[in-house]
C-alpha cells in the first residue's frame, strides 16, 4: 500500500499554474486531467535516482496503460533554471513518449504541495483522486488498480 501525505486532498481541483513544454510553449495547469480520462501527473527531477526508476517505469507500462485504460502521462520537472536545460535531452534519451513540463521556479509543485519527489497524483475530471509520495518496485500496481477502478467503476 502507498502512503498518503499532506499533498493536495483528494476532490480538489488542480491549481491554475504556467509552466513550460520542452518546446517552451506555455501550459495551464488547470487544463490538465478535465476529462473523463485519468491523468497521472509525477512530479520529478534529473537529481532524484527513485523519480527515474518511476518514470522509466511509467514509460514501460505506457503503451498499454494508454490503449487500456485511455491514461495519459505528464512528468513534471521540478528541475531549477540551470538543470531544466537537462531535461529535454534527458527525457529524449529515454524516449519518453509522455508529456513533460518544466516547472522551474516551482511554482505548480508549490501550488500541489508537493514536498519530496517523487510525487504522483492521478486527476480526473479536472479534480485530484489519488495521490502518493515515493516510488518502490510494485507500486505501478497499485496506481494501474487505482486507474482501472477510475475507467470501469470496479473496485
Amino acid at each position: 500500500m502507498i502512503a498518503q501525505d499532506q499533498a493536495v486532498p483528494d476532490n480538489a481541483t488542480i491549481p491554475n499554474v504556467k509552466v513550460k513544454t520542452l518546446d517552451g510553449a506555455v501550459v495551464e495547469t488547470a487544463t490538465l486531467g478535465t476529462t473523463q480520462k485519468p491523468v497521472v501527473i509525477s512530479f520529478w527531477a534529473t537529481w532524484c535516482k527513485p523519480c527515474l526508476v518511476e518514470l522509466q517505469t511509467y514509460h514501460d507500462l505506457y503503451q498499454d496503460w494508454k490503449d487500456e485504460l485511455g491514461v495519459e502521462i505528464v512528468a513534471v520537472s521540478i528541475d531549477d533554471s540551470r538543470n531544466a536545460r537537462k531535461v529535454p535531452a534527458f527525457a529524449k534519451g529515454r524516449a519518453w513518449e509522455f508529456m513533460v513540463l518544466l516547472d522551474e521556479n516551482q511554482d505548480f509543485k508549490r501550488a500541489m504541495n508537493v514536498n519530496n519527489v517523487p510525487h504522483t497524483f492521478i486527476v480526473q475530471n479536472g479534480r485530484v483522486v489519488w495521490s502518493h509520495s515515493a516510488f518502490a518496485p510494485g507500486d505501478e500496481d497499485d496506481i494501474e488498480a487505482e486507474l482501472r477502478k477510475l475507467v470501469t467503476g470496479v473496485e
